[in-house]
């Protein structure tokens, strides 16, 4: 294309010049040169348009990110006004009290639960193995302990008598080992009964929370069980003839030898010997291969829940499961035929399962107040626990005002300290469970009440416990019993998908952690934080990344969840995989 002259330039100073040469238009060199030039104009120009609309999206992003976090912040801090709201968490009457001191602990890790919502917003993918166990080495264990190989013990000596204490799953132990001590004694076991406790305030005997019969009749190959005394030794002062043994008189985990040598002539003796108490008194090591087999016989197959108790725990984990009638790996075991009336119930609902994350959460005042440990509620927390010591544990007060024990933060330090609920949440958050995940807490009585919940109900909308699962009239037969309301929870959390428990001394959560390894088949997980590596991560709460806490917490968690067979000398309630109780087949 030829150039076409430039007529403006006739003024300039070049086109007065001597010169009568033609004048020529530009070139096409030049005229390239000026394409060149506007053309890289309108590039600079998009590029920084580019650049610009980049960073407002980005911005919008941050701000956005930003407004999020405020609002669940703001959740986490505002009082809920429905006084029926998702979570109905029961105060423990005074004790419990809204204070400024016990709302403090929040203060504690106020910036790491601002960093777990921040996470929990992002919606990231869960780790593939936060649902699941080691499933090859685990599943190779299978349940056994109803094997015998003995014939059955007549109890010719005498009789039995125990009167437990504690709470359900403190009796449950007892129970079983009263079991293994009339075949060791050759003696007639009565029917346990259960003492009433200022602590736990319940009057349920044995017949209000397992079935009698299935318990007398699966054990008969093993002992003679009766429900009362013979009426010749029930008219006897079995006080004053010697007759009874306190814990006081006896160590903790005494062994056979020592039934042998003192107990057997009491029996012998006056035809009956009472054990009240009966606290962890019968030791797991050294024992005979079948009386630890019958140990766990008596957990794991003789002791089930009446069935008023299975119907409601059916209910509940139907309820759970968003009322699929799904039947879990341990249902039969915990709520017997309830479990597949519900599935019949609920045949032509074809919705799928949820899955369900259980928390037992162990931070009741009694608790709290036995570990010796303080939680962030200052001075007045340290009085109100002082006194409740001084009323329901009063030989621990004493020992506080005239032994040297350790501090607070040294046995925080060594793991001794219950998780609070926040750390609890925190740790919860860190292994990777998502926003959604439905979650059933046991032991809602919390010491603080309603608002050391908060950080949980905030970072975790989908949470309950059964007071919110069942209505009022569902939970009324069972008001007041403090045992029976914990065996609700021992189903709700022993049936769950996953389980956490929070503080590994907790009889509840060592019960329910052996049942799910008994009958779970390699594919019910529990979580077991070593609560000493946890504590070295708390500490630097006030600095550390979340990035750092959660691998950190991971790693932690991880080192626990591998397949362990049962240490010597401890509870094969907990650690049921051993040759006494389950069978190997790798």
């Amino acid at each position: 294309m030829d150039a076409v002259p430039d007529r403006t330039r006739s003024s300039s100073p070049s086109s007065r010049t001597p010169n009568h040469s033609p004048r020529l238009g530009p070139s096409r060199l030049s005229s390239s040169r000026t394409r060149s030039s506007s053309s890289s104009l309108w590039y600079r120009r998009k590029r920084a348009k580019l650049v610009l609309a980049l960073i407002a999206l980005l911005a919008l992003f941050f701000f956005v990110n930003y407004i999020m976090l405020l609002r669940l912040q703001h959740q986490q801090d505002r009082p809920n006004p429905n006084p029926k709201s998702k979570l109905s968490i029961s105060l423990q009457g005074k004790w419990n009290k809204n204070s400024n001191s016990k709302t403090n602990q929040k203060g504690n890790y106020a910036r790491m639960l601002a960093l777990a919502a921040h996470a929990l917003a992002e919606n990231k993918r869960e780790p593939k193995d936060l649902w699941q166990e080691p499933l090859v080495p685990a599943s190779s264990w299978t349940p056994c302990s109803d094997q015998r190989s003995w014939e059955p013990n007549e109890g010719n000596n005498g009789y039995i008598l125990v009167t437990a204490n504690g709470g359900i799953n403190q009796q449950r132990v007892a129970v079983c080992n009263a079991v293994v001590v009339a075949r060791l004694l050759n003696s007639t076991l009565v029917i346990p009964k259960f003492m009433y406790s200022s602590v736990w305030r319940d009057t349920s005997q044995f017949r209000d929370i397992y079935q009698e019969e299935h318990f007398i009749n699966n054990l008969i190959p093993d002992i003679r069980i009766v429900r009362e005394l013979p009426k010749n030794l029930q008219s006897l002062d079995l006080e004053a003839i010697g007759s009874v043994v306190t814990d006081v008189d006896m160590g903790k985990e005494a062994k056979p030898s020592y039934y042998l040598k003192h107990i057997l002539p009491i029996i012998l003796k006056n035809q009956v010997v009472h054990f009240i108490g009966f606290g962890n008194r019968l030791a797991f090591d050294p024992i005979p291969f079948e009386l630890q087999r019958l140990r766990c016989r008596c957990n794991f197959h003789a002791l089930q829940f009446v069935p008023r108790i299975q119907e409601t725990g059916a209910l509940i984990l139907k309820r759970l499961r968003g009322q699929s009638g799904l039947i879990g790996p341990l249902d039969r075991h915990l709520v017997g035929s309830f479990g597949e009336l519900n599935m019949e119930k609920s045949e032509k609902n074809s919705k799928k399962a949820s899955k369900y994350l259980a928390l037992h959460l162990r931070f009741e005042i009694d608790m709290v107040s036995h570990s010796l440990c303080e939680f962030g509620g200052g001075e007045e927390e340290r009085k109100e626990l002082e006194a409740y010591r001084e009323i329901h544990f009063p030989a621990l007060a004493l020992m506080k005002k005239t032994t040297k024990l350790p501090s607070p933060s040294e046995l925080r330090e060594e793991g001794l300290c219950p998780l609070t609920p926040e750390e609890s949440i925190l740790m919860l958050a860190a292994l990777g469970f998502n926003r959604k995940t439905n979650i059933f807490v046991a032991g809602s009585n919390l010491y603080g009440g309603r608002s050391r919940l908060a950080a949980l109900t905030s970072l975790y909308p989908k949470l309950v416990t059964k007071e919110n699962l069942l209505s009022s009239a569902e939970l009324e037969p069972f008001a007041n019993y403090s045992s029976q309301l914990a065996a609700l929870d021992f189903i709700g959390c022993a049936a769950s998908d996953a389980f956490a428990m929070t503080d590994s001394g907790s009889q509840l959560s060592s019960l329910v952690s052996g049942y799910r390894i008994y009958y779970g088949g390699g594919r019910m997980p529990t979580i077991r934080p070593n609560k000493r590596r946890l504590a070295s991560i708390f500490t630097k709460n006030s600095t550390i990344e979340w990035r750092i806490f959660e691998q950190r917490m991971r790693k932690a968690v991880r080192q626990t969840k591998h397949v362990q067979t049962r240490p010597k000398a401890r509870s094969v309630y907990r650690y049921p995989r051993c040759k006494e109780c389950m069978c190997r087949t790798i």
